[in-house]
């Protein structure tokens, strides 16, 4: 069977990677810093040249006992090597063809050596790509990385994009051909895991999938990229997204930490379900409820998860208690459902796709126009429109414009006066009919005369 082959960018830390990485696919997905040890895990996105599709995946730097470091890392980074290493190591694993990034201008360094003893014993083809030569002139000097005896060798300039053109030739040459009509579209239920930091959602993507595929660490603030896993479960293919967490605005730190902030949003924009993970033994917390508000202005359905159930004492009463508690302080979006889990151990986690396959279908419900109108007639009767100075809102009509999330639209003569009080009387008059679970639905008020509807 064909298959979309992979490519993966390997080096040390600082060479370039993510530029890289972000030039070939064309736009900006990677991180990118000149801090030593940014990319902690993999990254993967689909690219195109000449017709041949790929995949390209983006890793932490390699990095050795004894620190072959051109600059100093943080503490905090240093943290992270053995983990960066192990995700570099499965990247490479993974992939048809290895592009091993240098810095071109500060020459072969020790570091380089070893990363090159590593993949010289993977059996794949191998491309070096000296990069930061922004000057042509520098071009020449690019000879001595052939002494790492891997391959040919092309000077690059990430940053301006000079030289990339010769580099993908040869990556393209060296993979298997994608000789099948481009990949179908992707129909899989795509997951995005959110939440504040060390709330458990590398821990419970690892548990879903069953490999660690993602950097698991008490250090808050691991992952960095979003990382998407695919998943197959009962026949129903999953696309999961594990996503930096998502800090208070004055705790996020300039560069990198905003770039994790951006992309977390963007992966719920493109997701079909979010997961919320709150860490049960610190209970509801305002950022937990500023990020629930953040996914109840998306297209995305949303589950909560109470992480870490299992490091809480509890009573008979414990898990009711905190429930009410979790939906009074969540009270914009009482749709939702919650369930109580633990990452770690694994309870309940078996629960979490059969919801997610409930909410997304939730997603796609449809009201026929009939019923919709008369529960709209019934809902005016029962609690009348505003009015203002005599004059009310009349309702003439309404029809569902779309699904997913489940989109209202509702003719009256002034929609300007149909205040926040009565959109949320209508959206649960049409929830105590069709409950949506999950979803947050849409409202929209447009003016229309009597004379159009007849009347």
């Amino acid at each position: 069977m064909s298959y979309k082959p992979l490519v993966a960018l390997v080096g040390r830390p600082n060479v370039g990677k993510s530029t890289l990485f972000n030039r070939i696919v064309g736009r900006r997905l990677a991180v990118v810093s000149e801090v030593p040890g940014t990319t902690r895990d993999r990254l993967y996105a689909d690219a195109e040249w000449g017709g041949t599709l790929f995949t390209l995946i983006d890793t932490g730097g390699i990095e050795f006992e004894g620190g072959h470091h051109t600059e100093p890392l943080s503490e905090d980074s240093e943290r992270f090597l053995p983990l960066i290493r192990q995700q570099a190591s499965i990247a490479i694993q993974d992939a048809d063809v290895i592009v091993q990034v240098v810095d071109g201008q500060a020459g072969i360094t020790a570091a380089d050596k070893e990363v090159a003893d590593i993949l010289r014993q993977s059996k794949k083809p191998i491309i070096i790509a000296a990069n930061k030569l922004e000057s042509t002139k520098l071009w020449d000097q690019v000879y001595e990385f052939y002494e790492l005896a891997l391959g040919e060798v092309f000077p690059i300039s990430a940053l301006h994009g000079s030289g990339s053109g010769d580099l993908l030739d040869a990556i393209v040459n060296a993979i298997p051909q994608w000789t099948e009509e481009a990949e179908a579209e992707d129909e899989s239920i795509k997951i995005a895991l959110l939440g504040r930091p060390n709330v458990g959602k590398s821990t419970l993507l690892n548990k879903l999938i069953g490999e660690e595929r993602a950097i698991v660490s008490p250090i808050a603030g691991t992952t960095r990229d979003a990382i998407n896993t695919k998943l197959k479960w009962h026949g129903q293919d999953f696309t999961i997204i594990d996503t930096a967490g998502i800090r208070r605005r004055g705790k996020i730190d300039p560069g990198v930490e905003k770039y994790s902030v951006l992309r977390a949003i963007k992966a719920l924009k493109r997701a079909d379900v979010g997961l919320l993970l709150v860490d049960a033994a610190e209970g509801i917390t305002s950022q937990d409820i500023h990020i629930a508000g953040i996914m109840g202005e998306e297209t995305a359905a949303t589950i909560v998860l109470v992480n870490k159930w299992d490091a809480v004492e509890k009573d008979t009463y414990t898990i009711n208690q905190y429930e009410d508690q979790l939906r009074h302080e969540l009270n914009f979006m009482d749709y939702v459902p919650i369930l109580f889990i633990s990452a770690e151990t694994g309870q309940r986690v078996h629960k979490i796709l059969p919801e997610v396959l409930e909410v997304n279908e939730a997603r796609y419900t449809r009201i026929p126009t009939g019923p919709l109108n008369k529960l709209m007639r019934e809902a005016t009767i029962k609690h009348p429109p505003p009015s203002k100075s005599g004059v009310r809102v009349k309702f003439f009509y309404a029809t569902q414009a779309s699904v997913a999330p489940p989109t209202f639209i509702f003719f009256v003569n002034k929609p300007e006066w149909v205040n926040f009080g009565y959109q949320r009387f209508l959206e649960n008059q049409i929830r105590e009919q069709y409950p949506f679970r999950g979803s947050a639905i849409r409202l929209v008020f447009r003016a229309r005369s009597e004379d159009r509807f007849g009347k």
